[in-house]
């Protein structure tokens, strides 16, 4: 196995990106990301040092190294992918760049596991992007503030809020202030991350194209300018604890929620979370809501957001299933994708998304990339059964057939 990762440390958004939580990890029944995100729970319990709601960013990296390291896989970071080469419906190698220069690694099998679909997308496979006009969510910004009184916001705090924990309830006046260079009225507030710090995962980056490296640097100019209208919108407008806060850090990573998806063998769709569905190659399930954010900060996106994050919502126990043919590369004979860039349409994408989602299909995605070594990497010929037991020996959650019926 060898793991080519860009940034300074594993995780992505879990850590380069500063995303104060996971979302959920099962259905409320169920721990339904289990198995490798179990160990990364685990160890990060007893490696953190920070305590609170939030991630601790810093002992998560070290977790995750250690993990690499015990299991002596090959990894090498600040290292980019470039370039692909192929021959027919086969990937030989990915080209890659780092301090050394240019080289390349060549593989029976690969992961695309890069948010962004780069890989198959380099390989000229098919993929899709954003809705019908190829619009993509906003993306995010994320960040960590000090001087949080946090326990005079949890004596103050609003105790009927019009907004998510009534951290927007005041958006229209401050907008009103002109403290805002533009409306945004999805605020989900701060995580508590220690005695006084607060991670934040707020602001948008609208009318974002994560596949435009000029969109993408702009985003990332606006939003780090959003920092001190926040400050200033949490000091004059929410105060009740928030008067003193001060940034930290903005993320190295900037939170792309929607980017390019792999067209693949099965297309994961929003009737399938409709239906509850299921099915024989499963490699998983979940049962996070279909959560696209606002296009943009207007009341009238705002009340849409709300409609579609209202839709069908699951009770305990409800989930949706995966199917490994959902990871499988339409026209390709060894590119499995996982995480966002997977096989789903837009709607569904908003759901699979998130952290532990990206544990469940990365972890089918690794064992059937092994298995399908025996076969000179054919991810096709991965028998759905061997996959199963492999799961499930590594601790990660299936429907028995009683559960099934």
């Amino acid at each position: 196995v060898f793991l080519v990762e860009s940034q300074g440390a594993c995780g992505g958004m879990s850590t380069s990106g500063l995303v104060p939580v996971f979302m959920g990890f099962g259905d409320g029944v169920n721990t339904l990301s289990a198995g490798f995100a179990t160990q990364v729970r685990t160890r990060l319990s007893a490696e953190r040092g920070l305590e609170g709601p939030a991630n601790d960013f810093e002992a998560l990296k070290r977790v995750y190294d250690a993990l690499l390291t015990e299991t002596k896989v090959d990894f090498c970071f600040q290292t980019k992918l470039v370039d692909v080469v192929t021959e027919g419906d086969r990937i030989v190698a990915a080209v890659c760049s780092g301090p050394s220069g240019l080289w390349a690694v060549r593989a029976k099998a690969f992961v695309d596991a890069t948010g962004n679909a780069d890989l198959a997308f380099a390989a000229g496979a098919h993929l899709e992007k954003g809705d019908d006009a190829g619009r993509v969510m906003p993306g995010t910004l994320c960040s960590v503030w000090t001087d949080f009184d946090w326990e005079r916001w949890n004596r103050e705090r609003p105790t009927k809020p019009k907004t998510f924990r009534g951290w927007a309830d005041f958006v229209d006046a401050a907008l009103a202030d002109g403290v805002f260079l533009e409306p945004d009225r999805h605020v989900t507030g701060f995580e508590r991350l220690g005695k006084n710090l607060a991670a934040a995962n707020m602001g948008h980056a609208f009318n974002l194209d994560p596949t435009d490296e000029r969109s993408v640097t702009q985003a990332y100019v606006r939003c780090r300018a959003q920092m001190k209208e926040w400050q200033r919108y949490f000091r004059e407008y929410v105060k009740r604890g928030t008067e003193n806060i001060r940034l930290v850090a903005t993320g190295d990573l900037l939170g792309v929620r929607e980017s390019r998806r792999l067209v693949a063998d099965y297309t994961l769709s929003v009737e399938d979370y409709a239906n509850r569905a299921s099915f024989e190659d499963e490699i998983g399930r979940y049962s996070y809501p279909i959560d696209i954010h606002p296009a943009t900060g207007t009341k009238a996106d705002m009340e849409k957001f709300h409609r579609t994050t209202a839709f069908k919502a699951y009770g305990r126990g409800e989930s949706y299933g995966i199917p490994y043919r959902s990871l499988v590369a339409k026209g390709y004979a060894n590119l499995l994708a996982a995480g966002r860039c997977m096989g789903a349409d837009p709607l569904m994408q908003a759901s699979v998304r998130v952290i532990p989602c990206c544990y469940i299909t990365g972890q089918a995605a690794g064992i059937a990339a092994a298995l399908s070594v025996r076969a000179d990497g054919d991810v096709r010929s991965v028998k759905y059964a061997d996959l199963a037991r492999q799961i499930v020996s590594l601790g990660g959650w299936l429907r028995t057939k009683e559960e099934e019926s």
